[in-house]
């Protein structure tokens, strides 16, 4: 059960690292003529996607595109990056968590 719990954890931070990437991509093309933002379809591919497999990328529908055809909204990436933080801090707390239980588990185990 560990084994799948901490599969599940790296999977979700594969996933927030492929996102991450994807946002940093957006940002730096902002004045890219004709770049399209992309992303994943984050729940989509947490339930769905075989782990260790790479996210499907894509492009991010019903964006206003400028004259010059680009269509990355920078406080929509800045949006994605805080809510990438966010989760990425909570499975930390969570793994960190997970740890120290463990620690004091064995700790119990030598003392018992």
């Amino acid at each position: 059960m560990l084994d799948r719990i901490a599969a599940s954890k790296e999977h979700y931070l594969n996933l927030l690292s492929a996102r991450q990437k994807l946002v940093a991509s957006n940002i730096a093309n902002v004045d890219t003529p004709g770049y399209r933002a992309k992303d994943i379809d984050f729940q989509h591919e947490f339930l769905t996607l075989a782990h260790g497999a790479d996210p499907n990328v894509r492009e991010v529908e019903g964006l206003p595109a400028g004259n010059d055809g680009n269509n990355v909204n920078m406080e929509e990436q800045a949006r994605l990056l805080a809510e990438n933080a966010i989760r990425f801090q909570f499975v930390s707390m969570s793994i960190k968590g997970e740890f120290k239980d463990i620690k004091m588990a064995l700790q119990d185990g030598r003392n018992g």
